[in-house]
């Protein structure tokens, strides 16, 4: 079945959407700042899409900066110096309605997309990683996609260094024919957008409802869309074929780091002499210290990540450690403390990169 886009109304509905939005949150506020745009809709979603372009013209920002010619961006001081102040503005988010409203807007159209058209959506996502960067590109981007978000977070695993723009489309592509009867229905998704304003899923399609519950269920949705660039079209895949793609992706080698944990006589959980030695060796930006409170250093992006992996979702848990680790005197009293309070009771993977990372942030705080 054949499905008439209506573009217009996709653009009408994210505008008086972002209108609602805003007139409620900026009713009592001039600005708003990264944490209550995490939960400034009821959409996860259209939320962390509004996150995910703040940093894309973070980023562009950045690389006008360094693109002057009078400076030494390369410098490691220089390096170090700009990541810790990107750190501290990270944290200072700060932004008025007039700038939210656009960005809201747009994060809305993107969620529409992805929870309706989900391949196109993230093939379209691949074109914007820089050139032999796509599984980097990825892994930096996974946090921002909650809808169908498994249609490349599999890639990431599977998908070898050095694979082109074309082989990653044809890796999605049978992502989705062996993922699409478990994906999210556009419904399903969309339902978090009615609180605000009701998505009229057949005015977009120009499809009654019975036909659009026949679309969902057929192997092979089709849409043309009006007054907007086409976009890829889905092709016939044959089950031999799909299954030669998924073995043709190679599987990367794993990185040969040193393991975090040790084996203490007080048996599991992290020592602190091995991590002071492990991470003594080790060279990445910003190791010489923090300054200031370790509740007072962390990016946006790891704090999104910590609160997620490590406390639950608790953004509230992950202050008070934070505090609780700011009042101790030494990394060793840390350790002990992450290893009473969190590491079991919690769950944690010790050998997990988000473990490491908040280790290594911790062992910043008390490095002299």
């Amino acid at each position: 079945m054949t499905a008439q886009i209506n573009g217009n109304y996709l653009e009408k509905y994210a505008t008086t959407y972002a209108e609602l939005v805003c007139d409620q949150f900026f009713s009592s506020r001039q600005f708003i700042t990264g944490q209550e745009i995490i939960q400034l809709t009821p959409s996860a979603q259209v939320n962390f899409f509004i996150i995910k372009r703040l940093f894309e013209l973070w980023q562009e920002e950045l690389g006008k900066l360094k693109a002057s010619p009078y400076f030494d961006y390369r410098d490691i001081a220089v390096h170090e110096a700009l990541t810790q102040f990107m750190n501290v503005l990270s944290r200072r988010i700060k932004i008025e309605r007039r700038y939210l409203e656009g960005m809201l807007q747009d994060a809305v159209q993107d969620a529409i997309q992805v929870a309706i058209d989900p391949l196109s959506f993230y093939q379209k996502e691949l074109e914007k990683a820089p050139t032999g960067k796509i599984n980097e590109y990825l892994k930096e981007n996974k946090k921002y996609f909650k809808w169908n978000e498994k249609l490349v977070t599999g890639l990431i695993d599977k998908a070898g260094i050095g694979m082109d723009l074309a082989s990653y489309q044809q890796a999605i592509l049978a992502s989705f024919q062996s993922l699409k009867v478990s994906l999210d229905t556009p419904k399903e998704l969309l339902a978090t957008l009615g609180g605000t304003l009701a998505f009229d899923l057949e005015t977009y399609l120009g499809q009654p409802a019975s036909q659009i519950e026949e679309s969902e269920a057929s192997d092979e949705p089709e849409f043309e869309e009006v007054e907007e660039s086409p976009r890829y079209e889905l092709e016939e895949v044959e089950e031999e074929l799909i299954e030669e793609l998924e073995e043709s992706i190679p599987t990367p080698q794993p990185e040969k780091r040193s393991p975090i944990a040790s084996t203490p006589a007080t048996g599991k959980g992290l020592d602190a002499a091995h991590l002071k030695a492990l991470f003594a060796t080790e060279t990445y930006k910003g190791m010489k210290g923090i300054l200031g409170e370790l509740a007072e250093s962390l990016a946006l992006n790891q704090r999104f990540m910590f609160t997620k992996e490590l406390f639950d979702d608790n953004a509230d848990l992950l202050r008070h450690a934070l505090k609780s680790i700011d009042e101790l005197n030494t990394f060793e009293d840390a350790v002990d403390l992450i290893n009473a309070r969190f590491v079991v009771e919690l769950g944690w993977d010790i050998e997990s990169e988000e473990v490491r990372e908040f280790m290594q942030q911790v062992y910043r705080k008390f490095v002299r």
